[in-house]
């Protein structure tokens, strides 16, 4: 398994992935779906986007931006999805720990994430095994697909 900077010719394996997790309705904040002409457009406008690919198959991805503007945009934010067939081998890890060489390697200074959905234990686990740091919790800051809602728990990484 390699992780690597994604080409067009990953898109659509990418705009699967991404959608199914949009799908799931229970991590991403996204509610509309890609198409082949929005999902090149959308990881093209990405400061980077990284893939994990095995014998030249898509298995997971992320995408690397600034997390706000101007004098803050030396914090970076991301967002990474996992084909749903392949979860629980570890491609998880290594898209976020290349997430963060990219990062660095970018000049950002930090990683933060906004909105890992407090549910989300396996994401959460890893995060903190890395050693990114919890910030607190906001009440009922996502929406899930079913209505409800659930806490959000936003996350840093110090590059």
């Amino acid at each position: 398994m390699e992780v690597r900077k994604y080409t067009d010719g990953d898109a659509p394996a990418m705009v699967r992935i991404w959608n199914n997790v949009a799908e799931d309705g229970d991590a991403f904040p996204q509610e509309e779906f890609l198409d082949d002409e929005s999902g090149k457009a959308f990881f093209a406008a990405q400061t980077y986007c990284g893939v994990a690919a095995e014998d030249g198959v898509v298995a997971g991805l992320y995408i690397l931006h600034p997390n706000n503007v101007g004098r803050c945009a030396h914090i970076a934010n991301t967002s990474y999805a996992v084909d749903a067939e392949r979860r629980g081998g570890h491609i998880g890890e290594k898209l976020v720990t290349d997430s963060l060489a990219q990062a660095k390697r970018l000049s950002f200074r930090v990683m933060e994430f906004n909105a890992v959905v407090e549910s989300n234990v396996h994401a959460r686990h890893l995060y903190e095994r890395l050693g990114f740091v919890r910030l607190g919790t906001i009440p009922g800051g996502f929406r899930m697909k079913d209505g409800s809602y659930q806490n959000i728990c936003p996350y840093y990484h110090t590059l």
